[in-house]
């Protein structure tokens, strides 16, 4: 027979196990209403449910279209009998100055500026909200290192870094350039995750877990992060679109994707002289009303869902 300390300790494991179940299960239902209340005040705004119906059918449109619709090595050939040639039955949107078909550029373009700011909105969030809830969650000698490297990395010129070693790299692509953006651009994210997490910790449910001797890794991206879910999403939403600004600038000025690789600002960059810009706008007018449409979707439905999300906020 057991004795009344062995029961009294099997007693007190299975409350335990039970009040981490409940923990677990109110952190889930926390983030199920939360989510719940984001969309429900995401779809009153009519303008943003419009714009989020018209960036997914741009982003299908563009993926579908340039998939199956063009090869990238033969939108790119070079043929100077059709340089420049006006739209027409053999090229819709017409020719580059290299009888290139720009409605093809338009969509591989697309394509490869979309691929380039969403990766790098992907790899900035795994390391400025991982180093971002590690720093705000431990505080002290840790908080302090990590929080002067990114004053560190703020204080650089980050585009003109990134020129230099594009400049620098021989033979470099798109996972190239997105790793060397990725490396400058995290730090913005990092700032402000350390900011929410270290009022994150010291509330109540991350007082418990500790309590109950729960990992530090398990509080910090099981517990804590989920009830920044909503900061995540918008914080991402509107980085994706500053991402893919600053990629259509960086290859506009010639420091993007290299000459045999198009992308929106490449198409853009061709409008440097007079007589493109006012004799040949097929060239250069598609690209920029594309960049445009596509930066003001997603930045309202960024907007949006930080609307959405403050309102989450005041309802609890």
């Amino acid at each position: 027979m057991q004795s009344e300390e062995e029961k009294k300790l099997a007693e007190i494991e299975r409350n335990e196990t039970e009040l981490d179940s409940l923990v677990e299960n109110a952190d889930e239902q926390g983030t199920v209403v939360g989510f719940a209340v984001i969309a429900r005040e995401f779809k009153k705004d009519k303008l943003a449910m419009f714009s989020l119906g018209l960036l997914i059918t741009m982003l299908l449109v563009i993926f579908i279209g340039s998939f199956v619709l063009f090869d990238q090595s033969e939108v790119m050939k070079v043929s100077i009998l059709n340089r420049y040639e006006a739209p027409g039955a053999e090229y819709l949107l017409g020719a580059d100055e290299g009888g290139r078909d720009v409605l093809g550029q338009l969509f591989i373009g697309a394509r490869n500026s979309i691929i380039i700011g969403f990766s790098v909105t992907i790899l900035t969030g795994i390391i400025g909200i991982g180093l971002g809830i590690i720093s705000g969650y431990y505080g002290g000698i840790i908080d302090n290192i990590l929080m002067r490297i990114v004053d560190f990395i703020m204080v650089l010129p980050t585009n003109m870094i990134i020129i230099v070693f594009v400049s620098m790299i021989k033979d470099y692509n798109i996972v190239s350039f997105v790793l060397i953006m990725s490396a400058f651009s995290w730090v913005g994210k990092a700032r402000i995750f350390r900011s929410r997490t270290l009022s994150e910790a010291e509330r109540d449910y991350v007082n418990a877990s500790k309590t109950l001797g729960t990992s530090d890794f398990k509080i910090m991206f099981r517990e804590v992060m989920p009830n920044l879910s909503s900061l995540i999403i918008v914080n991402s939403t509107l980085n994706f679109a500053g991402n893919i600004g600053i990629e259509t600038g960086l290859s506009f000025l010639g420091f993007g994707l290299p000459p045999s690789v198009p992308s929106l600002g490449t198409l853009i960059g061709f409008a440097t002289s007079p007589d493109v810009i006012e004799n040949k706008t097929w060239v250069w007018l598609p690209a920029s009303i594309l960049i445009l449409v596509l930066m003001l979707s997603i930045n309202y439905v960024g907007q949006a869902l930080q609307r959405s999300a403050d309102s989450k906020q005041r309802l609890g």
